[in-house]
Order: C-alpha cells, then sequence, then structure tokens
C-alpha cells in the first residue's frame, strides 16, 4: 500500500484513499457477482485488517473502511487467483463494470451481458495502458432487464435492444445520451476498446483539469459526439470494410461507421413489439401491465423481495443491507445460504443490496426464515429498504453532517412510529454535491449547518419531489438533527393520508400546492 501522502483520491484495492475515518479501500466485481470463495476471502480480509464491516456501493463494488495496517503481498496474490483482485495493479482503481444484478434469470431480459461484462474486464486486465484514463471511467451493460441500471450515470453504456425488421437483438449506444447508433453483440467490446483508444489519446495531449486526469465528459465537451466518434471509426476497421462493400449510403451511416438505428423513435424500455395484444403490455413502463396497487410500486423495486426468474421453477430474492452495510460473518453466512438454496452465487446491486438467485421455489419459505435469523430482511415497506446516504461527515471533509449515523437512527425511531405500505425513496447527503445519489428522489435531506443560540450546529434542508430544484422542492429549512424523525413523521403521515391511490411520494409532492403542502406541514402543526 502507498505511502499516506502518496494516496489517490479514488480509492482501488491495492492503493487506498484518505478519509476522516483511516483508510478506504475498494474492491472491483465486475458486474457485482461474487462466489463462494471469494465471499470467505473477503471476509477474512475484513476482520484481519479492519473492523470486520464492509458496505457494497452504487457501483456493486465492496469497500473497506478503516485499514489499520498494509495488507501483505502473500494477501495480494491470493486474491488475485481468486479473481478478486486486477492482474495489473495499474488498472484497480477503474471505475467497477456495471451490470444488470438480475443478467441472465431477468424474466424481461432480451440477452445475457455478463459474458460482456467479463470479455471488457479480460481486455482491460491486458491493457494497462488504460490506468491513465480517469478512475472514474466506467462502462454498463444493460440487457434489457426489468431490473434496469439504464437510469444510472456511466461514461458508455451499451443497451439492447431488438431491432424491428429482423428481431435481432443488438446494443444501443449512449454517451452522455442516445447517440443513436446500433452495434451488433459480436463487435461490442471492440467499438468499446476504440472508444476508450480515443479516450486515451485524448488523455495524453490534455493538461490536467484541477489536478485531475480529464473525465469522458470533458472530451465530449471540447469535440462534440460528432467529432469523437468520426475519430472513433478510424480504429474500426472491419467497419470501413463494411462501409467499402455498401453500395448506397441508406446501407451505411458513413457518419461514424456503425449500424444505424432502424427506428426513428426510441423507447429504452419498449417491449410491446414482443406481446401479442395490447392487454399483455403497459405501453407506459414496458412491462407486463400491472394488475394491482401493489405490483405498480413493487415493479421499480424488482432488486428487493421475491421474483420469478426466466428459468422455470427458481426465484431470486433480493436482500436489504441497511446504507450497504454488511459484516464479515454475514457475509460467510449469506454465501452458505447461497450454497445450501442456490448455486453458490451472491448478486451485489448498484442499489447498495444483494440478491441469492437459483433458489428453488419450494425452498424460498425456508431461505427467508434463515435470512431473518441473520437480522436481514427483503421486504420493500421498510423505511431502512431505499435509504441512501453518502459517508457523511465520519468518512469526508465536505459533509456538514453525519449522514449515516443520522438516516440509521431515523428508520430506527420511525419503525416505532408509523408503518409504510410502499418503498419510500430517502437520501441522505452530506453537502450539496450529491454524491450518493445524483438525481431527485422521493425526499432528499442535504445537510447543512444551523445556528442555534450561540452555537453552529449540524442539520438539514429537506426536500422532496422532483420539482423547483436539483433536489425536488423545499419542503422543510434548517432542520436540527434531533428534529429529523418529527419532520419525517409529519410528511409521510400527510402523504398517507392525503394520496390518490396509486401516487407515489414524489408524485404526491409535485401536484400538491405548495403553499396548502407547507401549511400542513408548518411547525405549529406537530
Amino acid at each position: 500500500m502507498l505511502g499516506l501522502s502518496e494516496l489517490p483520491t479514488c480509492p482501488g484495492l491495492f492503493s487506498g484513499s484518505r478519509a476522516r475515518d483511516g483508510i478506504l479501500s475498494r474492491m472491483r466485481i465486475p458486474g457485482g457477482i461474487l462466489n463462494v470463495p471469494q465471499c470467505r476471502a473477503i471476509a477474512n480480509l475484513v476482520d484481519r485488517y479492519s473492523s470486520g464491516c464492509l458496505q457494497v456501493t452504487n457501483r456493486a463494488n465492496l469497500q473497506i473502511r478503516d485499514l489499520n495496517s498494509a495488507i501483505s503481498p502473500a494477501v495480494w496474490h491470493d486474491l488475485q487467483e481468486l479473481g478478486l483482485a486486477s492482474r495489473h495493479v495499474e488498472v484497480d482503481p477503474i471505475r467497477n463494470i456495471m451490470t444488470s444484478p438480475t443478467a441472465g434469470i431477468d424474466r424481461q431480459s432480451l440477452l445475457d451481458t455478463r459474458p460482456l461484462v467479463q470479455a471488457w474486464d479480460n481486455y482491460l486486465q491486458t491493457h494497462p495502458e488504460l490506468s491513465e484514463l480517469s478512475p472514474k471511467f466506467s462502462v454498463g451493460f444493460d440487457g434489457g432487464e426489468l431490473v434496469s441500471i439504464r437510469a444510472i450515470r456511466n461514461d458508455i453504456l451499451l443497451a439492447a435492444e431488438r431491432q424491428t425488421t429482423d428481431a435481432e437483438i443488438v446494443f444501443r449506444l449512449h454517451l452522455n445520451g442516445d447517440t443513436g447508433i446500433i452495434i451488433p453483440e459480436s463487435q461490442c467490446i471492440s467499438v468499446l476498446s476504440a472508444l476508450a483508444s480515443v479516450y486515451l489519446e485524448y488523455t495524453q495531449n490534455k493538461p490536467r483539469i484541477e489536478g485531475k486526469k480529464p473525465r469522458l465528459r470533458h472530451l465530449l465537451a471540447d469535440w462534440g459526439i460528432e467529432s469523437y466518434l468520426e475519430r472513433v471509426q478510424q480504429n474500426l476497421s472491419f467497419f470501413k470494410n463494411r462501409q467499402d462493400a455498401c453500395s448506397t449510403k441508406s446501407e451505411f451511416d458513413g457518419r461514424v461507421g456503425i449500424l444505424p438505428a432502424q427506428s426513428a423513435s426510441y423507447d429504452p424500455h419498449n417491449r410491446q413489439d414482443a406481446c401479442s395484444t395490447k392487454s399483455e403490455f403497459d405501453g407506459g413502463v414496458g412491462i407486463l401491465s400491472v394488475h394491482s396497487l401493489s405490483e405498480k410500486f413493487i415493479r421499480n423495486h424488482q432488486h428487493l423481495g421475491i421474483h420469478s426468474q426466466q428459468q422455470s421453477g427458481f426465484s431470486y430474492i433480493g436482500i436489504v443491507l441497511p446504507l450497504g452495510r454488511l459484516k464479515s460473518q454475514q457475509l460467510r453466512d449469506l454465501a452458505n445460504l447461497s450454497q445450501t438454496f442456490g448455486r453458490g452465487t451472491l448478486r451485489l446491486t448498484p442499489w447498495q443490496n444483494l440478491l441469492i438467485s437459483d433458489i428453488p421455489n419450494s425452498r424460498i419459505c425456508e431461505l427467508e426464515k434463515s435470512i431473518a435469523r441473520l437480522g436481514l430482511h427483503s421486504s420493500t415497506t421498510n423505511l431502512d429498504s431505499c435509504l441512501v446516504a453518502c459517508a457523511g461527515s465520519i468518512g469526508c471533509a465536505s459533509a456538514m453532517t453525519d449522514t449515516q449515523s443520522n438516516a440509521l437512527a431515523m428508520v430506527k425511531d420511525l419503525a416505532e412510529k408509523l408503518h409504510i405500505d410502499r418503498p419510500i425513496n430517502i437520501h441522505f447527503s452530506g453537502c450539496e454535491k450529491s454524491c450518493a445519489q445524483h438525481s431527485p428522489i422521493d425526499i432528499t435531506l442535504v445537510g447543512i449547518q444551523i445556528k442555534h443560540g450561540n452555537e453552529i450546529i449540524p442539520g438539514y434542508d429537506i426536500y422532496a419531489g422532483k420539482t423547483d430544484s436539483p433536489f425536488g422542492r423545499q419542503i422543510f429549512q434548517g432542520v436540527r438533527v434531533d428534529q429529523i424523525s418529527s419532520y419525517m413523521n409529519k410528511l409521510l403521515r400527510i402523504y398517507q393520508r392525503c394520496r390518490s391511490p396509486d401516487e407515489s411520494l414524489g408524485e404526491f409532492i409535485d401536484r400538491s400546492a405548495i403553499g396548502k403542502l407547507q401549511k400542513l406541514l408548518s411547525p405549529e402543526n406537530h
């Protein structure tokens, strides 16, 4: 491990980064899938070098906080042998490769993306020169699953879709948005390598930005997508050959040398063409029609609870890890359960939870009881089920509040005061950077400093919905930490009393008159 003065900003496994609570190390888990030997090795590592706790991150990594000593070379070697550490130290800090945690088992999947994840990771491992890219360089593969990662930020996203003409499954290229370009599965890795190669050339010729390597978004801002893709084409000989063989421009998109999309209008979740009748399809979101209120809300949280797989007779179960936290013994126990009831794999999710897959339907109830004995659950209607928090002041110098402790204390207190009947997404952010959650959700608490008498104390501004600001509508301002539970209790009770039958909390806030809402929520009504 590097000396403290040399620690990087973005942590990897070989080189941690400095946080307020010690050294932070992050383990890349491509695609988020772990087997039983890997889980046991990780648990042993945490027990030996840290406090016995780890966290699943919002990129389906595993994070170890408070490392108390350097990890020995022999342990690094063992982790490499198990596939838990990069073969080349240099590429280790590059962001984890993301795909749906239900890849290969999702009922709605168009294509299993796990081989593509493995192929791209192999490419990174054999091209250490890519370590010169920003460690935030990120690639995601979406196979059309119900549990989709399309809304999660990646520099490059390849999203599967079915061609309307011949029903072939291809991938649409997204670079900070849809490019309108489709790529055959067989050419995905070649296109990614060309995209990375041109980005590398840009990095090598561009000065650092505030001391950091330029991001891909900096390249796109400088060159524009058109210019970037024209340079990428020069590295793709098979596309050039295709262009030479095409007799007319309509057969080929000479602009970039990659197949143009065959449909002018594109809905990334549209599966209507695969359904035989309109009654089988909900055109609003692209899944089978919803027959009950609970299904409408659960469909956005398919990473939690029990769901049938595409493999007949089998299901997966999504298990809640509050704020992604997991004790080393719980990891061992969950790995053992995956071996006893499934096929010996755990799937980490970018929502900081995990799945056990391939469970015979006849054994689901037995597994649920075993999970409860570990102090865990799979319900979507606990307040800790959809709870997100950044590192907070314990781990980050920018944070003004201890977000993680505040979040867990709030849900513990509210669990004794009210019952919710549908998922509520709550995000605690220690400052306005909003590192752990970039898009508005149901409720966002943003850490601030409050003048209280002669003191300056931590507190929060509380937002809800998606309108008015990047965080949504400001509902409460300057809430002390000891007041959070009371204010949230009031907000949630009013929502449950006044909502329409099919409204999420965010939808309820957005359609409500702000004056009337704030009057209902005023302090004198507490």
